[in-house]
């Protein structure tokens, strides 16, 4: 059994634990050592409670505790999940990608260290994920398509063969980027948006075609 460390106790932090139990369910290979947020609400650490898991602390305690060796971060917003895992830095190991057992996975696909694939997500043939990835449940990434470090793919969003997706990136709920496009570090997607031309680093698009956010004043 490999002692595992979630960082975060929130919405994607549970759904990380959702993971890991399917993981067990096929074979026992993880025990949660416990989650450590900095400043978790009293909602939240009720409902770890309600499942049986420890709240350790903040990432300064559990560093300083020693308790677990090895950690993935579930919490979904792409810089904050960098900034933390930087914050770690060496004194602690992140763990390998993991994946939930219903996900589909085509061949030739790789995934960095700490990355999440949650529940019925489906990745095509020669897929390339970074590190600290998260795809979320029912996102698609379709064939030769790569996902730098840090990108988040949230529930349904789409992505078509041949696109790059730049670090830090963040693709919202049932968005859609066509064919081999590419998608600039820090940029935003959002909701229900469909991405028809290349997207500048740190662009916040929305629509149908998605563009920038258009002025209050016109």
């Amino acid at each position: 059994m490999i002692d595992l460390v979630v960082i975060g106790a929130g919405g994607f932090g549970r759904e990380t634990l959702d993971v890991i139990e399917a993981i067990n369910g096929v074979h026992e290979t993880y025990r949660v050592v416990g989650m450590v947020d900095d400043a978790p609400s009293p909602v939240f650490l009720e409902r770890l409670t309600v499942r049986g898991y420890r709240h350790l602390g903040s990432i300064d305690e559990w560093l300083a505790s020693g308790d677990g060796e090895r950690f993935v971060v579930g919490v979904g917003t792409p810089a904050v999940r960098a900034a933390m895992v930087a914050r770690i830095g060496e004194h602690a190991t992140a763990a390998t990608a993991l994946i939930h057992p219903t996900a589909s996975i085509g061949s030739q696909f790789v995934a960095g260290e700490g990355t999440v694939v949650c529940a019925h997500a489906t990745i095509s043939t020669n897929v390339r994920l970074g590190a600290h990835v998260h795809v979320n449940p029912a996102a698609v990434i379709g064939h030769d398509s790569t996902c730098a470090d840090y990108v988040s793919l949230n529930p349904g969003a789409t992505v078509s063969g041949e696109v790059e997706i730049g670090f830090r990136a963040l693709i919202g709920a049932k968005a859609v980027i066509l064919q081999g496009l590419r998608v600039g570090p820090d940029a935003t997607l959002a909701a229900s948006a469909c991405l028809t031309k290349n997207a500048p680093s740190a662009a916040t698009l929305v629509g149908i075609p998605a563009r920038a956010p258009r002025s209050p004043s016109g």
